[in-house]
């Protein structure tokens, strides 16, 4: 469950939150060194510099021309953007969690590899309080849920911490509480949306792990629609 994500600070957000401003989620837009300065109440080197380490952390591209830049703001730095969305939502709107819909779908296989691993087994079995069915229920969200999706960021959930087993070492994952209900009304609880930490790759997919094999619990098919209650961590 590989995961790394570079991380800017709070000064290098809000140059990220002005270029939004003027249109940079949308297309290129064209930026002068000076203008943003003055928006950041800072030195044309320092504005300088935050561009330099947003497109250092891939969160922008650029094209330097002579008299500015074109910059345009990547889905790395429109996620992070959302990141502190979602925190705002839950200051002002106080959130306490978020349902998510889509349908059920066939994964890899490897949800169940990586589930049975030891060194996640022991931190599963002591943090959630089960022990999984070794594999994951995946469900392929609607475009409605893509988009609501990134409101889990403002939730807490379970860490699952990195460790080794000596040949390689295995990433970070965060683990969210939750619920599934089908269409019909049937539900079951707790599962558990499993993530790796600091990633937002694949968000039209959710992995859900239980105690007991949600397929057979719930009698889903591939095809079956279904809720997701994701709830904050008591």
């Amino acid at each position: 469950m590989p995961a790394t994500s570079l991380v800017v600070g709070y000064d290098e957000l809000a140059a990220l939150k002005l270029l939004a401003l003027d249109g940079a989620l949308e297309s290129e837009v064209k930026v002068s060194c000076a203008d943003l300065a003055d928006r950041l109440d800072a030195s044309n080197q320092t504005a300088s510099r935050r561009l330099q380490r947003l497109d250092d952390a891939g969160l922008i591209t650029r094209e330097i021309v002579s008299n500015g830049q074109w910059v345009a703001i990547t889905d790395d730095g429109e996620w992070e953007l959302k990141r502190e969305y979602e925190d705002y939502r839950r200051i002002f709107e106080n959130l306490s969690g978020v349902d998510l819909s889509g349908t059920v779908t066939g994964g890899m296989g490897e949800g169940k590899h990586y589930i049975s691993l030891s060194g996640y087994m022991e931190q599963f079995i002591e943090r959630l309080g089960y022990e999984p069915y070794p594999g994951t229920l995946n469900v392929e969200l609607t475009d409605e849920s893509v988009r609501a999706r990134s409101a889990m960021n403002a939730l807490d959930p379970v860490p699952i911490d990195a460790w080794e087993d000596g040949d390689r070492t295995y990433g970070p994952a965060v683990c969210y509480p939750a619920a599934i209900e089908t269409t019909n009304g049937d539900s079951y609880e707790p599962v558990h949306v499993i993530s790796p930490e600091r990633t937002h790759h694949d968000e039209d997919q959710l992995e859900l792990i239980a105690e007991s094999k949600l397929r057979d619990e719930l009698e889903l098919d591939d095809g079956e629609h279904v809720t997701v209650h994701i709830e904050e961590v008591q």
